[in-house]
């Protein structure tokens, strides 16, 4: 009896998975919007509290399937992804390393704050020093969540340069902080202390609809961390559409003042992984250029928060090199993109 229950209970939660594929696959086939519609127009003659309300509603009739697919596919892949590959393979400062914590990174949906336990217990666990930092400079700028919501919200050709830029970014970087004295210092701390991080632990994974439901749990768990913030970002949004002038973001989001100043405000100035997307769109719509929009998006590894939790686990030489390297290729792939597609 129990085992049909089970089965019953998976088939469920099974439809429920691919009803949501399903929908999300139909929209795009029908090329439906994923984003707000409303433009800066709309706004005329709203009073200052039904501007957000309508603003959210209208987001929300467009993009909530594209919400629900993105917390359950990160919920899917949290669950079902295995676990003991990290730090089986992690341990190497060679290709393989590289390839798998630039790999599985997309695949953890949290922000940057929330990646640096992530990256300790990585690091922790014998991870070359190279690997771990692509891991942890990779997961905020290019998770699934982020990815799903860049494409729908603001493109899928931005989504796509990216998550190219991220890889870049993140690989280079691990393998430049491998090669320094003060990255070398670390990683022999952390493997001094784990002699044997290749050792692996027999896991018994539960049943099927268990691990279906603790997907859903997990995603569901995302979601109210994250969405009172994106919602938060989608007030602001609206606000920002309805009075910030125009003519102010085509002269400072644009051309190379522009994507210098994107890369600061959009890193260090921190702004929480989903908010900044919503709020690119608004000045996307007021004319900010591409170029500096996938350089305020390149800014997530970077922020304060996230570099004084690492600090104290790498200590600061480490945190200021991946910082300085993560700004720098944030403004050069900003003016490269720029510059081929000719909107600089």
């Amino acid at each position: 009896m129990g085992g049909k229950i089970r089965r019953l209970r998976a088939g469920v939660l099974l439809a429920f998975v691919f009803a949501i594929i399903g929908g999300l696959i139909y929209t795009r086939i029908m090329a439906y919007s994923l984003a707000p519609t409303m433009k800066p127009a709309h706004f005329q003659g709203l009073s200052l509290w039904e501007i957000p309300i309508a603003y959210i509603l209208d987001y929300l009739s467009h993009g909530w399937l594209c919400l629900v697919f993105a917390f359950m596919a990160a919920g899917l892949v949290y669950e079902f992804m295995p676990k003991e590959v990290i730090t089986k393979y992690m341990g190497s400062s060679k290709v393989t390393g590289y390839a798998l914590g630039a790999g599985i990174a997309p695949f953890f949906t949290v922000c940057s704050c929330t990646m640096v336990p992530l990256f300790a217990g990585i690091l922790y666990t014998g991870a070359g020093i190279g690997p771990a930092m692509t891991f942890l400079l990779m997961a905020p700028a290019s998770n699934i969540l982020t990815i799903l919501l860049t494409g729908g919200i603001l493109s899928w050709e931005l989504a796509g340069v990216r998550i190219i830029a991220s890889l870049v970014t993140a690989v280079l970087a691990g393998l430049i902080i491998s090669k320094t004295p003060w990255g070398k210092n670390v990683e022999k701390e952390h493997q001094s202390t784990n002699p044997n991080p290749q050792s692996t632990i027999e896991i018994v994974k539960p049943p099927l609809d268990e691990r279906l439901w603790g997907a859903l749990k997990f995603g569901g768990y995302l979601a109210k961390r994250i969405l009172p913030y994106f919602f938060l970002g989608l007030v602001v949004v609206s606000y920002v559409e309805a009075y910030l002038a125009e003519e102010v973001v085509a002269t400072y989001l644009t051309g190379f003042r522009g994507i210098l100043l994107a890369s600061v405000i959009g890193g260090p100035l921190y702004t929480p992984t989903l908010v900044e997307i919503v709020l690119g769109r608004g000045l996307m719509d007021l004319g900010m250029s591409k170029a500096a929009m996938l350089s305020w998006l390149m800014g997530q590894p970077y922020d304060i928060p996230n570099m004084v939790a690492t600090s104290r686990i790498v200590r600061w030489k480490v945190v200021l090199t991946y910082a300085l390297i993560a700004w720098a290729f944030s403004v050069i792939f900003g003016l490269t993109y720029g510059l081929v597609i000719g909107l600089l």
